[in-house]
């Protein structure tokens, strides 16, 4: 099924000052009722990638800089034994996520930026191990993308699994636009799908295309640090960094080309156009974008009963305005945005952790949690 454009001409009294208003998209609101608070339960944390709820109600949480901190009754731990981090730029320690049957067979993925391989630089890799006496052990590398590069740009990543098990992770196009994510010989700027374990599905789109990646399950992606199965539809979505303007979310579908950077609803950071088109026969059309960017980082959707005024809506970080986004659906459309935790910084994470409450993950800060108000 192919995803069209949904124009939306909801308009909404309160805005950003400095949006614009285009045909998909929903002016933002600030809440009219502060109905939460929040705590902050994790402090003194730099960049705080990713987060992930062990079955004990610990978290565990990447440090961008190359930590693996395992939070527990009010303790952080360095994790030993984690793989050696390539940090530049947006690279480092990057994604997380337990295996959905962890609590069988312990298994945490996790991405980071690797200097393993080949060419000078680095580039994004997959690995899974397990957890012992605070150690990281049984560790084994899924992936690793090709070649590296000196680039400090666009290395995703985020890590999802969906309910027939299958791994899926992003990779950003490391700046290179089309050169990367128009090819489907080359790594970057795609979605890719193994088995839990490494191995290609034998239903990956390309595997029988000569020289093709065969991890690849979508390209056209510019850099996608947002990966969430839909609780609701059970679809994988993604969202993904725009340059100045057009962040993107997309239905992420077998083999679909989104488009970056022969389409965008964006235009380069000095103002310059990169495209003059918007459509193109054969690329796909976005669910949303947010024009000015947000510049979003994590996303989830909330299933929890703690939250019934927010219950089936979906979080979404902005790093750039430093705040949580708070997207309602209708039939499928967005039809309404509300600003949250303004000003609280730059949001990197959020997570509905098991007990149901939300957890958002904030650079220079550490981890909140959102409390509602009885």
């Amino acid at each position: 099924m192919k995803h069209g454009l949904f124009i939306l001409s909801i308009i909404f009294m309160s805005c950003f000052a400095c949006a614009q208003q285009t045909e998909s998209t929903v002016k933002a609101e600030d809440p009219t009722t502060i109905n939460y608070t929040t705590e902050l339960v994790v402090s003194d944390i730099n960049i705080p990638w990713g987060i992930a709820f062990l079955p004990d109600g610990s978290m565990l949480i990447t440090e961008k800089a190359g930590e693996l901190i395992h939070f527990k009754n009010g303790t952080k731990t360095s994790i030993l034994g984690v793989p050696e981090v390539y940090v530049r730029g947006q690279g480092g320690f990057m994604g997380i996520k337990l295996h959905p049957n962890y609590e069988t067979n312990g298994w945490i993925y996790f991405a980071y930026a690797s200097a393993e391989g080949e060419g000078d630089g680095g580039n994004t890799a997959i690995m899974r191990g397990k957890l012992k006496d605070n150690t990281l052990v049984d560790k084994e590398l899924l992936y690793k993308a090709s070649p590296n590069s000196k680039r400090g740009q666009h290395f995703g990543s985020r890590i999802e699994f969906d309910n027939d098990g299958y791994l899926y992770f992003s990779i950003g196009e490391r700046g290179e636009g089309s050169l990367n994510a128009q090819d489907i010989t080359r790594d970057c700027g795609k979605i890719y799908r193994l088995h839990d374990d490494g191995r290609i599905p034998e239903d990956n789109p390309f595997v029988n295309v000569p020289n093709a990646k065969k991890a690849i399950y979508t390209y056209g992606n510019r850099n996608p640090q947002g990966l969430i199965k839909n609780p609701f539809t059970e679809e994988i979505w993604e969202h993904e960094h725009g340059p100045k303007g057009g962040d993107e979310i997309n239905i992420i579908q077998k083999g679909k080309n989104y488009g970056w950077q022969v389409i965008s609803y964006g235009i380069n950071y000095d103002g310059t156009s990169f495209t003059d088109i918007s459509e193109k026969e054969g690329m796909e059309q976005p669910l949303f974008y947010w024009v000015p960017s947000i510049a979003p980082s994590g996303m989830d959707f909330i299933t929890s009963d703690r939250y019934p005024d927010w219950k089936g809506d979906l979080l979404v970080g902005s790093l750039k305005f430093e705040y949580l986004e708070r997207l309602v659906f209708e039939n499928g459309k967005v039809v309404k945005r509300e600003k949250l935790l303004e000003k609280i910084g730059r949001v990197r994470d959020i997570v509905q952790a098991p007990d149901g409450y939300i957890y958002v993950a904030v650079e220079g800060k550490g981890i909140f949690k959102i409390i509602p108000k009885n």
